[in-house]
Order: C-alpha cells, then sequence, then structure tokens
C-alpha cells in the first residue's frame, strides 16, 4: 500500500466510524447541524473568499477558460445561496427512520420495513465549489457520513468551506469527520477510494466522461452514475409549434454545458416544412449551430450534415441535432438507439401518443410538453441533489435525501419458531 493508499484509508476509517454517531442523531440533531452550517458559512466568509481568490488566480495562470473560472468563482451572493441551501434542506421531511411498509404474518410475526442510511458515501466531483457544501448537506440530512474529493482547481476554497462546515457540525455535538474532505487531489485518491469495501458504501461520481470511466473502471464498492446526458426533445405532429420553439431554445440554450440540456431534436415529416424554418431562425438568434439529416439540411441551408457519431455525443455546447421521422415509432427507435437514457421530451396536444411516449421511452424522465432542462433536485423539490442517475438499480434520476437511505427489516415476534 502506498502511502496516498494509507492516507486515504486513514480518512475514510475515521469517516467511518463518524459516521455511525452521526446514523443515531435525531434528525432534529442533524437539522441544528446544518442551520450551523449556514451560519458558520457566513461567519467564514472572509476567509472563504480568500481562498477562492487564490484559486481564481491559479485557474487563470492555468489558462482555464473564463467559462471555467466563472465555475469556481465565489463572492457574497453566491455563498449566500449556498448558506441558504444548505439551510433549505434542513427543512425537508426527514426519510431516515420512515417505515414504508408494515405487514404481519400468519404466524404473527409483524415485519416493518424501515429507511435507514446507507453509511459512508464517497462523492467525487469537479469544480463547482457548491458541490461541496449541497453534497454534504444532503448525506448529513440522510445521516450518512461522506468523503469528499474535489478538483485541483478549487482546492483551497473546498478546505476552507469544509472547515466552516465542520464548525457547523461540532457546534452542536456531532464528529466533523462525518464529514471529510480529501486535502489533496492526487489523481490516485480515485482509485484508493474505490477500493475500500467494508468502509466505503457508496460512490458518487459527479463530473465529465472521463472521471466517471475512471471511477466505474476502478471502483470495488457500488457506483452510481450518470453516463452522459444525450437528451431528446421530439416534436409531434400535433405539437403546439408557438410553444415548441421557446420550449427547444431552453432546452438546448438556457445553460448547454448541463447533463440536461437537448442534444437532437426530432421533427415528424408533415410539420418539417413549416416548423424547421422557424427552429433554424430562433437557433441562429442563440448562436447554435445545427447538425441536420438529409431532409433537414435541404430544409436549412445552414445546417451542416450530421453523422452517426454527433447522434452519440453530448455536445454541452451550442450544437444541436436535428432529425426528421416518420413519426412515433421511428421518434422511439432513435432514441432508444442513440440516447443515454437521462432525459427525453414530447410536444405533442395528443394524449394517447404521449402516454405511448412515456410508457416506451426507458430514460429516468420522460417529459410531455415540458423542458428537459426540469431535471434536477431543487427543480423537483427535493431541495439539492447529490447526482443524476442513469444508472436502473436503487436510484435513478435526481438522487436527493431519500434516496440516500437503504432499508432494513425490523421483525418481531412473540417466541415464534420455524418448524
Amino acid at each position: 500500500m502506498t502511502d496516498l493508499e494509507q492516507r486515504v484509508q486513514t480518512l475514510a476509517q475515521e469517516a467511518k466510524k463518524a459516521s455511525r454517531a452521526l446514523a443515531l442523531a435525531s434528525g432534529e440533531q442533524r437539522n441544528q447541524a446544518l442551520r450551523a452550517v449556514g451560519q458558520a458559512l457566513r461567519a467564514q466568509e472572509a476567509k472563504i473568499l480568500e481562498a477562492n481568490t487564490q484559486d481564481l488566480a491559479a485557474a487563470r495562470t492555468k489558462g482555464l477558460s473564463e467559462a471555467m473560472v466563472d465555475r469556481l468563482r465565489l463572492d457574497h451572493s453566491r455563498l449566500e445561496a449556498i448558506a441558504v441551501a444548505c439551510e433549505d434542506v434542513a427543512k425537508l421531511p426527514d426519510p431516515v427512520g420512515e417505515i414504508t411498509e408494515d405487514w404481519t404474518r400468519p404466524n404473527g410475526l409483524r415485519i416493518q420495513k424501515r429507511r435507514v442510511p446507507i453509511g459512508l458515501i464517497a462523492i467525487i466531483f469537479e469544480s463547482r465549489p457548491n458541490v461541496t457544501v449541497d453534497a454534504a448537506a444532503l448525506c448529513v440530512k440522510s445521516g450518512n457520513g461522506c468523503v469528499l474529493r474535489g478538483g485541483s482547481e478549487a482546492l483551497h476554497t473546498n478546505l476552507a468551506l469544509a472547515e466552516a462546515f465542520a464548525e457547523g457540525l461540532k457546534k452542536v455535538g456531532l464528529p466533523a469527520k462525518c464529514v471529510t474532505l480529501l486535502p489533496f487531489t492526487d489523481r490516485a485518491a480515485v482509485p484508493a477510494l474505490g477500493s475500500l469495501r467494508g468502509i466505503v458504501d457508496l460512490i458518487v461520481p459527479r463530473g465529465g466522461p472521463s472521471l466517471i470511466e475512471t471511477v466505474v473502471n476502478s471502483a470495488k464498492v457500488p457506483v452510481i452514475k450518470h453516463d452522459a446526458g444525450i437528451c431528446h426533445v421530439y416534436v409531434h405532429e400535433k405539437a403546439n409549434l408557438a410553444q415548441a420553439l421557446p420550449l427547444i431554445i431552453n432546452a438546448k440554450c438556457q445553460r448547454p454545458s448541463a447533463c440536461n440540456a437537448a442534444e437532437t431534436v426530432l421533427v415528424d415529416q408533415s410539420i418539417a416544412a413549416t416548423f424547421l424554418p422557424q427552429l433554424g431562425s430562433a437557433l441562429a438568434q442563440q448562436h447554435t449551430q445545427i447538425r441536420g439529416c438529409a431532409q433537414t439540411c435541404a430544409i436549412l441551408p445552414q445546417a451542416q450534415p450530421a453523422t452517426e457519431q454527433d447522434y452519440r455525443t453530448e455536445h454541452l455546447g451550442l450544437i444541436l441535432n436535428i432529425k426528421v421521422v416518420a413519426g412515433l415509432a421511428e421518434a422511439v427507435d432513435h432514441i432508444e438507439t442513440y440516447g443515454s437514457h437521462h432525459s427525453d421530451a414530447i410536444l405533442t396536444s395528443d394524449e394517447a401518443i404521449a402516454q405511448a411516449f412515456l410508457a416506451q421511452v426507458d430514460s429516468a424522465c420522460v417529459y410531455w410538453n415540458a423542458s428537459t432542462r426540469f431535471t434536477d433536485g431543487g427543480e423537483f423539490g427535493f431541495g439539492a441533489e447529490v447526482g443524476i442517475s442513469t444508472d436502473r438499480l436503487h436510484a435513478r434520476g435526481p438522487m436527493g435525501i431519500r434516496e440516500l437511505t437503504t432499508w432494513k427489516f425490523e421483525i418481531t415476534g412473540q417466541g415464534q419458531i420455524r418448524g
């Protein structure tokens, strides 16, 4: 075992021990902790912003894009938003201890299924410092300890945020180590965390495809992930076209780097000649490049021919694929062939067609007459999210505090023995 692996294991073991105390804490004590964290973030604003200034200077020296620099930047209003978000998590219903099923067997045994924390969750993420507090708050609310590994570009900021979080925990008598930020960003820390079977119970990677691939390929403990956000909007022939235009612009252009942004628009052949010129004009105003099928290119001169790879690509920028389809069956087939099972939408006034789409498209989130950009823990009313899962086991879609719990069966008898 290398020195780094030993350090990671030691920190994780300490967090695991602390997580047991957190799991036994009352819901009110955990809520008090989150409110105390909000206060600590405000009290330590000067220190946090000074640390952020160091990270911003280093980011510019490294030549990071202005978009990346902006993702790193904290100021008074952004830090206040982080504190408020932490306090908002405290207001959510407590899932821990909830009895979800209760029944009695013919032999008199009473069986109750109760929500309990998962244990110790490792969260590996990049860039945005707010994830440090958001992820830790969700874990604390759900009674889980967590080990956080952030990106090198935000190390000083993350350390300062983690210190404020620890102050909030200590203020209400909870062990500070139940939220542990790795104080280093060596790449070897990722497989080191993933190897800790019996200590780490779950890993949630939040980042780009390379990070997620690294975690999945090296982990020996369960991983909940999203592979990519190749999201679709299907414009059915009975869609409200006036409504469809702003909806597609929102889905693609409001924040094109988000995983819930649309990457492909499918348009029914019967309305293509009417709708595509309108859509092309609206996309031009948003400086969005179009990559289209042959029929799209024939209608829109500015469109570039789409390749097979384009339909499989999460562009994460102002590039939109457009494909003309014969109807629902071809649209669903395209989504199932090229999509990532993240978020897909249909625009139509035909309820029967909409219900068929919702039933046939096997994605974590399927929409009828709404933007895919709503796939988000906050927008779903979860308060925040620790990630968005495209997996099928345990959690799917935005992961809030309920998705950070598992369950156990409690069986009460009166001396029964099995014959």
